[in-house]
C-alpha cells in the first residue's frame, strides 16, 4: 500500500496505510484557485535555492539543474501547457512534482529547510505586495480622470446636500474632489499595509525553524523584502496582513459606491445632473425607454461582497491555536474574489469617469431651490455685528416668509428684507447670488473655483 501511495506523489503518503478517498481531495485540494500563485511560486522557489546553493546546503549543479527545470516550468504555465493534478492537491506539490520529472534529484533537493507552511506565507506576501502595487496604480489613474473632469467644472454651481436636502450652493469641481481625497487616503492606506505585507516569512519552516545554515536575510533581500519575520510560530500562522489589504480594499469599495449612488441619483431624469456614456449603460428588455446605469450600481452592489470578505476572514482566523493549521487554505479564495474585484472596478471606473457628461443649467436651477443662501445671509448680518444665533433666527423668519410665498431670499426687496434686519443694506443681492456664495469661501478647502483649481494643480503635482 506504501509503494502505491508513493506513486501518486503525496509529500506524506508513506506514513498512511490507506490512500485519501476521492471525496477528500475535491474537498481539501487547493490547486484550481491557488495556481494563479505560481509565479510568485516560481519566484520564492528561485530566491530560496539560490540560498541554499551560497550556503552549500546543495550544490551548485543541483541550483542550475533548479534553474533550467523552473524556466521550462514558468513557459508551460504562461502558455497553457501545464498539466495541473488534482490528486497533487495544490500549486507547490504540482510545481515540485514537474521540476523533480525534469531536475531529477535536484528537484526533490528544493524543499530543503522550507516548509509548504512558509512557502504559501511567502507566497500570498509576494502576490499581494503585487497587487497593492497595481491598485496604487489604478487609484491614481482614477484621481487623474476624476482632476480632469473638476478642472472642466471648477466653477459649474450645483447644491450641496445635508440629509439629501438642499444646503449650501458649490461649485462641482468641488465635489469631485472629495473623491480624490478618499481615493488618496485609499493608496496612502495601500501602502501603509505593503510595509507590513513586505517582511519574508520563508525559513520558519513548518513552525519551529530549521536545523540547516539558512541565510533568511539573503533570500529577503533577493526577493526585495524589507524585514523578516521575526517568530517562526507568528511567521506561519499569521494571515493579519492579509485581513489588513482586505480591509483597505474594503474601504476603496465603500468610496466607490458612495460615488455610484451619487451617479446613480444624479442621472435619474427627475435631478438630471449628468449623463454617463452609452458603453456603461444598458436598457430595459421591456420598457425601450430605459438608459440604466448598470456600472455604478453594481459597483455598489460589489462592495457587499468585498465587505464580507473582510468578515470571513477576521472569522477564519478568530479561533486558530498557533501555529499552521489548514483552515488558512480557506485565505485566499476571498483574498483572490477581493484583488478581481476591486482591481476590475477601478480600471472600469477610471474610464467611466471620462464618460461622464455635465448639466450645468440643470445644477444651477437646483442650486436656486431651497434657500441654498440662506447661510451666506446670516454671515452677512453677523458680519454687520449682529450675534450669530440672532442672525440664524432672522434669517429663518425670512426663509418662512419665503415659503409661504413661493419665492426665493433673492426675490424680496430691500424693504422687505429690512424687516427683517435693519442692518440689511443694499449689498446684500450681492451676497446671495449663487457666484457670490461660492467665491466668499476662498480659503484652503473651501469651494471658491479659485481654490478648487489650486488643489487640482497641487494633487496634480503629486500623481504627475
Amino acid at each position: 500500500m506504501t509503494a502505491q501511495l508513493s506513486k501518486k506523489s503525496e509529500a506524506w503518503s508513506a506514513r498512511f496505510s490507506e490512500p485519501v478517498s476521492d471525496l477528500v481531495k475535491r474537498y481539501t485540494a487547493s490547486v484550481f484557485f491557488d495556481k494563479r500563485l505560481a509565479q510568485v511560486d516560481i519566484q520564492g522557489s528561485l530566491a530560496h535555492a539560490e540560498m541554499l546553493a551560497h550556503q552549500k546546503i546543495i550544490s551548485q549543479d543541483d541550483h542550475a539543474a533548479i534553474q533550467r527545470g523552473m524556466a521550462q516550468i514558468k513557459e508551460e504555465i504562461e502558455s497553457g501547457k501545464f498539466e495541473w493534478l488534482l490528486d497533487l492537491e495544490d500549486v507547490h506539490l504540482n510545481i515540485e512534482k514537474r521540476l523533480t520529472e525534469l531536475a531529477g534529484d535536484a528537484g526533490k533537493r528544493l524543499h530543503t529547510g522550507r516548509s509548504r507552511n512558509d512557502q504559501v506565507a511567502t507566497d500570498i506576501r509576494l502576490y499581494i505586495r503585487g497587487e497593492i502595487d497595481n491598485i496604487v496604480g489604478l487609484l491614481r489613474d482614477l484621481r487623474l480622470a476624476l482632476l480632469d473632469l473638476a478642472e472642466q467644472h471648477a466653477e459649474t454651481i450645483l447644491p450641496g446636500f445635508t440629509h439629501l436636502q438642499v444646503a449650501q450652493p458649490i461649485t462641482f469641481g468641488h465635489h469631485i474632489l472629495a473623491y480624490v481625497e478618499m481615493f488618496g487616503r485609499d493608496a496612502e492606506r495601500m501602502l501603509d499595509a505593503r510595509k507590513r505585507v513586505n517582511r519574508l516569512p520563508l525559513g520558519a519552516a513548518a513552525l519551529a525553524g530549521t536545523t540547516f545554515p539558512i541565510d533568511r536575510e539573503r533570500v529577503a533581500k533577493t526577493l526585495g523584502f524589507e524585514d523578516v519575520c521575526h517568530n517562526s510560530l507568528d511567521a506561519v500562522s499569521d494571515r493579519d496582513f492579509a485581513i489588513e489589504f482586505c480591509a483597505a480594499a474594503a474601504l476603496i469599495m465603500t468610496h466607490v459606491s458612495r460615488m455610484s449612488e451619487e451617479l446613480v441619483i444624479w442621472m435619474s431624469p427627475r435631478v438630471g445632473f449628468i449623463d454617463i456614456a452609452d458603453r456603461f449603460c444598458t436598457g430595459s428588455s421591456i420598457m425601450p425607454q430605459k438608459k440604466n446605469p448598470d456600472v455604478p450600481e453594481l459597483a455598489r452592489g460589489k462592495t457587499g461582497r468585498v465587505n464580507g470578505h473582510v468578515i470571513a476572514l477576521l472569522t477564519l482566523m478568530k479561533g486558530q491555536p498557533l501555529a499552521y493549521n489548514k483552515d488558512n487554505q480557506e485565505d485566499k479564495e476571498p483574498l483572490f474574489d477581493t484583488v478581481d474585484t476591486v482591481v476590475d472596478t477601478l480600471r472600469i471606473f477610471a474610464d467611466m469617469a471620462r464618460g461622464i457628461t455635465v448639466k450645468p443649467e440643470t445644477m444651477r436651477a437646483a442650486a436656486l431651490q431651497g434657500y441654498a443662501t440662506a447661510t451666506d445671509l446670516a454671515d452677512y448680518l453677523v458680519k454687520k455685528g449682529l450675534p450669530f444665533r440672532d442672525a440664524h433666527e432672522a434669517v429663518a423668519h425670512a426663509v418662512r416668509v419665503c415659503v409661504d410665498r413661493n419665492c426665493d431670499l433673492s426675490d424680496l426687496t430691500l424693504e422687505e428684507m429690512r424687516v427683517f434686519s435693519t442692518l440689511i443694506e443694499a449689498d446684500i443681492f450681492e451676497v446671495l447670488t449663487l457666484e457670490g456664495s461660492v467665491a466668499a469661501r476662498n480659503h484652503v478647502g473651501g469651494t471658491a473655483p479659485q481654490q478648487v483649481r489650486a488643489s487640482i494643480a497641487r494633487i496634480r503635482a503629486l500623481l504627475t
